[in-house]
């Protein structure tokens, strides 16, 4: 048996390229081969694609193989359903229970976000703003300090991750962040005035357009 620490590893590099799109939905997952690409041994493979299979990242059949998780526009309407209710409640909290330091957070990492050049559309761009996104979005609802429900939020958003590596024009996808960077500026504002009720609306109509657009992605 590998160590849990190279396991963890290895669980986070296939991971990582489940999200990226770089393993496909549905490829199958030959430990030969993975071998190769993450200079390992077998051991850890094995005990890594358990693990992911736990959160159903990857598809284990016993005596047939291995197989990335595949996607579906049904699967991505209840993640999204999911983040909704979960966000809508965090982001509850977070007006609530936000202090100064939440509110400098959130001011900081919208900055950081704002600064992405979306002008100057690129996969590496794109891959830019969804980390940013995705961290303005964490710090946002870290301020509920219900760290089970924000960590079930950010499962779910890891989940959706893998529906964006389908968003192959550039120069749409970055016109479409421009819209969404204007809303999130929206939602901060709301949030650091606490204006609870405009927030959540807010909100909750951004996962509504986000879903549309993948779904349009994911049917294109």
């Amino acid at each position: 048996m590998s160590s849990p620490t190279l396991t963890d590893k290895v669980s986070k590099m296939i991971h990582q390229d489940i999200l990226n799109g770089d393993l496909h939905p549905g490829q199958k997952l030959v430990v030969a081969e993975l071998k190769e690409r993450y200079s390992v041994g077998a051991s850890p493979i094995r005990e890594a694609l358990v693990q992911l299979s736990w959160n159903k990242y990857v598809k284990l059949q016993p005596q047939k193989g291995c197989w990335v998780a595949a996607i579906s526009s049904e699967e991505l309407k209840e993640l999204f359903e999911g983040l909704s209710v979960v966000g809508k409640v965090l982001l509850s909290k977070a007006i609530n229970n936000g202090d100064e330091v939440w509110e400098l957070s959130v001011l900081t990492t919208f900055h950081k976000l704002s600064k992405v050049n979306l002008a100057e559309p690129s996969l590496e761009v794109m891959l830019e703003w969804e980390e940013r996104y995705s961290a303005f979005h964490s710090t946002l609802l870290e301020g509920a300090n219900a760290p089970i429900m924000h960590q079930f939020h950010q499962e779910l958003t890891n989940q959706i991750k893998r529906y964006h590596h389908l968003q192959s024009n550039y120069n749409q996808a970055c016109k479409e962040y421009t819209a969404i960077l204007k809303e999130h500026e929206s939602i901060m504002k709301l949030a650091l005035a606490r204006n609870e009720d405009q927030a959540i609306e807010l909100l909750e109509k951004h996962y509504a357009t986000t879903m549309d657009l993948l779904s349009g992605s994911f049917e294109a």
